[in-house]
Parts: C-alpha cells; structure tokens; sequence
C-alpha cells in the first residue's frame, strides 16, 4: 500500500442480494478491508424504495463498526413524496455523508425530470451522489455531463465510470466537461491500462477508489490501481485524498 494513504472503498453494498450471491457480513468486510489497508468502506443499501428502511438497515450495519464504515444516503423517484424528507433524515440524523442513486430500479433516465430534486437537494447541501452507470439506458453517463453543469454545488460520481468501454468515454466526457464530475473505478469490464486512461484523461483528482464490496472483491479490485503505471501521488488521490476531500472524513 501507499505509505501515508487513508484509504476510502468509495463503493460498497449492504442487505442481501440472493441473485449474486450476496451476503453482508461485516466481519467478511473486515477481513477482506484489513488484508490490503481499507480504513474506512462507504456503504449503502439500493433495495427498498422507500428509502427509509434501506437507510435504517444500512445504519444499523454501520453502527457494528462505525470506525471503519459510513452510509450513503438511497432514494429512489418510484416514491417521489418520500425523497426529500427521507435525504434530510439521513443526513441530518443517520449522519450520512453522501446519496446514492440506482437507476435500473426505475423507468426513467437520470437526466430526467424524477431525478432533479434529489440534484436540487444535493445542490443546496453542497453534497455528493454516485450513480450506477452502464449500458442501461436509464444510467448512461454522459446524461451526467448533462445535469452537472445546473448543480454546481453538488458533486457527480460517475460509478463504474461506465462500466463498458463506449460508456467510459461517455464518463470521461463527462469529466473533462465537468469539474464537479468524478470518475469510480469498480467493474468487472477492466482490461490493462484502463486506470491509466481514467488518470490520463481526466485527471488524478477526478478519480475515486471503489470495489462494489461484497459483490466484488475489494483486494482485486484495489491490485488494479496499486499496479497501475501512475505516480505514487496519483495513486494516494485516488485511493483516498480525493474521497475524504469530497465527504470531508
């Protein structure tokens, strides 16, 4: 590990998620976090749209560990009356430090009108949501270059920053247009030099460290940064300065 690091996984899942095998164990999460230096894992739960109770389970999972785990907020536009009361409960009480949006889970693209509240929210907070990006075409990235530019107060993290190779150039559009725009680094789609371009192209203080823990292994998922041919201040931004910057930990 880069000596002097705190390390931030920008990008973890909790609640079971049968269909892959998915279990949110803590003690699998530590284990896993120890074996490579992960201080703290951002944590969130995307399965119940109402928001409160994925809050409320993803609290209670936190407060086992809370030095080493935080929450992100998850809304959803399926239940439009419960996202702005729920986003400030989870802030203001649950201490949350970010949102967390899944736009798979509903019909519409997140350039969409359902969405911008949640962005008003984020905007008048001075917060930051990561979205699920990829192929689908609710999440496509470059409608994140889209909305970022009318919320300047909230920061965009592109999560997977694509996920495939024609949505990472979308992503990195994105970021080079945007500079409330960041770039996630989890996906199972990475060939060689794909952190190289991220880095490259959009910059090292755009990029953030994220595993998708406990559906990906954060160990491999880290290797691909700590390996990357970057300089050793590029790899200490992406593994945690820039994360604690924007979630002030």
């Amino acid at each position: 590990m880069i000596d002097g690091t705190k390390v931030i996984d920008f990008h973890g899942h909790v609640g079971r998620w049968d269909k892959y095998g998915m279990i949110d164990d803590p003690a699998l999460f530590l284990h896993a976090m120890d074996a490579v230096g992960i201080d703290v894992a951002c944590l969130f739960n995307i399965f119940h749209p109402d928001g409160a109770t994925a809050n409320d389970l993803a609290a209670r999972f936190i407060a086992q560990h809370p030095d080493r785990f935080v929450g992100f907020a998850y809304v959803s536009p399926l239940m439009p009356e419960r996202m702005l009361p729920e986003l400030a409960r989870a802030i203001d009480e649950l201490k949350f430090v970010a949102i967390k949006l899944y736009p798979p889970y509903t019909p519409w693209p997140l350039n969409q009108a359902p969405w911008h509240p949640i962005y008003q929210f984020a905007h008048e907070r001075g917060q930051t949501i990561i979205f699920h990006t990829g192929p689908e075409p609710q999440s496509l990235p470059k409608f994140v270059g889209e909305i970022a530019p009318h919320y300047p107060q909230a920061n965009f993290v592109i999560g997977h920053s694509g996920n495939t190779p024609d949505e990472r150039t979308q992503a990195i559009a994105a970021a080079q247009a945007n500079p409330n725009v960041y770039l996630e680094t989890c996906s199972t789609f990475r060939t060689p030099g794909v952190i190289e371009q991220l880095v490259n192209e959009a910059g090292a203080d755009r990029v953030l460290y994220g595993s998708d823990m406990p559906l990906m292994d954060p160990r491999s998922q880290i290797g691909k940064i700590i390996t990357a041919t970057i300089s050793d201040e590029a790899k200490r931004q992406i593994l945690g300065s820039n994360a604690c910057r924007l979630l002030g930990l």
